[in-house]
């Protein structure tokens, strides 16, 4: 499949590549809750569609996050949904699993689909679908080990985000791994935590992040 543009995921995913997974978030607080994470510099933010109202939640953070922001649907398995997120203006997919049909969908919308998948042929097969990445995922009960033995198979250029188990304290593992980024849920957020506790949260993470990458920011 010939590779879609998705300019506002790119710039997103260049400036910090930490997706912010706000399962559980209502619409009713979901504008504070992004306001927090921007201000401590996340630029994606997915809300999975097993929340309460996930569309409306969506609908919000799109009319309200800036343009440096990139904003989509996490748990997303059937066609209809994902055409409806398309409908909605979102930018960003997230699968936990890799459905060729609604991979095909999303590319049709316009939409940067990073799937779920575990085993090379999952991997495979999501790219030969369209997908801008791949979230590992569950990628704590495998470890960052397993991450590093599925990179040695895969197109060198490929964004792998870890999800499941990834934290502050377990960013530099994933990173070390060959990580491009990592999906961050309960360690970011949590229905019923404040604002300026998810962007202390944030802010750490972020911080954290930054630090790791530095060096291959000032390489040549």
């Amino acid at each position: 499949m010939v590779r879609i543009a998705h300019p506002r995921f790119e710039a997103a995913f260049a400036a910090m590549p930490l997706v912010a997974i706000l399962r559980g978030v209502k619409p009713d607080e979901v504008v504070a809750v992004g306001e927090a994470l921007v201000d401590a510099g996340i630029t994606l933010i997915e809300v999975p569609l097993n929340s309460p109202q996930p569309f409306d939640s969506i609908a919000r953070l799109l009319d309200a996050m800036p343009e440096t922001v990139a904003v989509g649907a996490g748990t997303v398995l059937t066609v209809e949904d994902t055409r409806r997120l398309g409908a909605l203006g979102g930018h960003i997919l997230v699968a936990p699993n890799t459905d060729p049909a609604v991979l095909d969908a999303a590319a049709e919308a316009g939409l940067a689909a990073l799937p779920g998948c575990l085993t090379p042929s999952e991997a495979f097969t999501a790219l030969r679908h369209g997908a801008r990445g791949l979230k590992v995922f569950p990628a704590g009960r495998m470890g960052p080990g397993y991450l590093k033995d599925l990179r040695a198979v895969l197109p060198p250029s490929t964004p792998i985000l870890p999800v499941g188990g990834v934290d502050l304290g377990t960013l530099a593992d994933w990173h070390a791994a060959t990580a491009d980024g990592a999906g961050i849920g309960s360690a970011l957020y949590a229905p019923g935590l404040a604002p300026d506790t998810i962007n202390a949260r944030a802010q750490a993470l972020v911080a954290e992040w930054r630090r790791l990458t530095a060096p291959e920011r000032a390489a040549p």
